[in-house]
């Protein structure tokens, strides 16, 4: 496996205009998002995870934090890479650090055929399908409500 690092980093960084091509790429391109959906108001508040190899942003995603729960959100990986096992390894990672300062509740809005993904990581599927952006999502969780 080539060299490989997962980072946080600051949203006015290098590396996170990197993660926001990365994001392009994906969602803009790939999947017909517009520009206005992508990038968001969040953006600037979010906690950003980038995975670097051999110097280039191959996956990313955005943390939001609400006062008791934190929203996973635009999780993306490089076309070349995805099934590759990086998706899993940035997911277990955000996962882990977000444990350490205490934040265990975790959402996320899922594309439907990446809820088997998420479900590794012990992600549950709640409610009803819906569209967001054109695509059809469920949402997830790792906690039962109570």
């Amino acid at each position: 496996m080539p060299s490989e690092i997962i980072l946080r980093v600051p949203f006015f960084s290098d590396l996170a205009n990197l993660a926001m091509t990365l994001r392009r790429e994906v969602f803009v391109v790939e999947q017909n998002v517009p520009d206005s959906e992508e990038y968001d108001i969040h953006d600037p508040t979010g906690d950003h995870y980038v995975v670097v190899r051999e110097g280039c942003v191959v996956a990313t995603t955005r943390v939001l934090r609400y006062e008791e729960e934190s929203r996973l959100s635009r999780f993306a990986v490089r076309r070349s890479l995805r099934g590759s096992g990086v998706g899993g390894r940035l997911c277990d990672f955000v996962m882990k650090d977000l444990a350490a300062q205490g934040r265990t509740k975790v959402f996320l809005h899922a594309q439907v055929d990446k809820i088997g993904f998420y479900a590794k990581y012990g992600f549950k599927p709640y409610g009803e399908e819906y569209l967001e952006c054109d695509i059809l999502h469920r949402n997830m969780r790792n906690w039962e409500p109570a």
